[in-house]
């Protein structure tokens, strides 16, 4: 993912993308992955003068990205877009009473992307969902968010955009660090998981 000069980069996503971000506030970027990206990004390469955008939402599920894709994606014209959704889809479905089926996940996630082809001249970079289990009772979530990675890998070849398998990489670093070190719940990272989040983002990125 080549990185232009004056690009705009738009991260999209629920509340791990969120991090308790000021939504009053247009250019915060939270506390978390994106934040460091940012970061990093500006220290190393400050010729590029690159702007960086959140407008992750604590608690959302595809169905709302739908919802706000023009005012929150089309219409901030982004150069890169960046997406983390589904693992409130999940939870939605088992925890919260509001059900969402693979098959929607699908539909819905397809649809942004082909607004997103149809209306940008963006790279995209698609993440995958991640849990980590802390618990028993989170056990039962693994089909259902495993249904979900497979939907957004499908997506990313469909699309042909860039794709960071975030469950695959926390899985091999909780064999180095137990999953208790990247989550708090295995759904929030820990400052070290949104570390890991930014590393494993910042190498799609290509500066030569």
């Amino acid at each position: 993912m080549r990185i232009r000069s004056g690009a705009t980069i738009l991260f999209q996503g629920d509340s791990i993308t969120d991090a308790d971000r000021n939504h009053w506030i247009t250019h915060d970027l939270g506390g978390g992955y994106v934040k460091i990206v940012a970061e990093r990004l500006s220290f190393e390469h400050p010729e590029l003068g690159v702007r960086f955008l959140n407008r992750g939402i604590s608690g959302n599920r595809i169905r709302d990205l739908r919802e706000r894709w023009q005012m929150d994606c089309l219409n901030l014209k982004p150069d890169i877009v960046s997406i983390l959704i589904g693992v409130n889809d999940t939870l939605g479905t088992f925890f919260w009473g509001e059900p969402v089926s693979i098959e929607d996940f699908e539909k819905d996630y397809e649809y942004i992307l082909s607004l997103t082809r149809k209306n940008l001249d963006a790279q995209i970079i698609l993440l995958g969902p991640f849990l980590l289990p802390l618990s028993k009772e989170q056990t039962i979530l693994r089909h259902d968010i495993d249904a979900r990675i497979k939907v957004v890998a499908k997506m990313a070849e469909a699309f042909k955009t860039k794709l960071v398998q975030l469950d695959s990489i926390f899985s091999a670093a909780s064999k180095e660090k137990g999953p208790e070190f990247w989550s708090t719940d295995g759904v929030h990272p820990t400052p070290a998981g949104h570390a890991l989040i930014a590393e494993s983002w910042l190498k799609m990125c290509d500066f030569t």
